[in-house]
């Protein structure tokens, strides 16, 4: 009965001394339809509710990969703390981290994508919660096409 209680508290305190990062789940994120003939980098922002899709510094995390092919792949790694999340992707042509607008100064002049499949819309870019997915609901990977103007 000590050897059982004893094996008890020794994995309570491993499980308590265990490091976040090994309850972490990793997602394979596959950006396409990249116009690899434009110049820039591909931005990758993972967006809790706050600040999708506009204010990139509350992005919980940005990853950035240059255009040589039309295709791009980055992996984040979640905590089981996040439930629900978004991403945005920009093809940042001219490298300044911001969505670069058209004559306008209205319409979007760089390539744009959104997760579920999200689109911009007629008064804007979409809400998180058209944007939003559920780490419970999706398996290891998902695809993004970016949409140019």
């Amino acid at each position: 009965m000590k050897k059982l209680l004893h094996m008890t508290i020794a994995g309570s305190l491993i499980m308590a001394l265990t490091p976040a990062h090994a309850l972490a789940k990793e997602l394979t994120v596959s950006i396409t339809a990249i116009q690899k003939e434009r110049p820039g980098q591909i931005m990758v922002m993972l967006f809790g509710k706050q600040g999708f899709p506009k204010d990139h510094g509350q992005a919980i995390e940005i990853q950035t990969k240059k255009t040589e092919n039309g295709t791009a792949t980055m992996t984040f790694r979640f905590t089981v703390e996040i439930e629900e999340f978004a991403f945005k992707v920009l093809h940042d042509e001219d490298m300044d981290g911001q969505v670069g607008k058209n004559w306008t100064g209205i319409i979007p002049a760089e390539g744009l994508g959104f997760s579920g499949g999200a689109k911009l819309g007629l008064t804007g870019p979409p809400s998180f919660k058209r944007a939003k997915l559920s780490l419970a609901e999706i398996e290891d990977a998902i695809e993004i096409p970016i949409i140019y103007p």
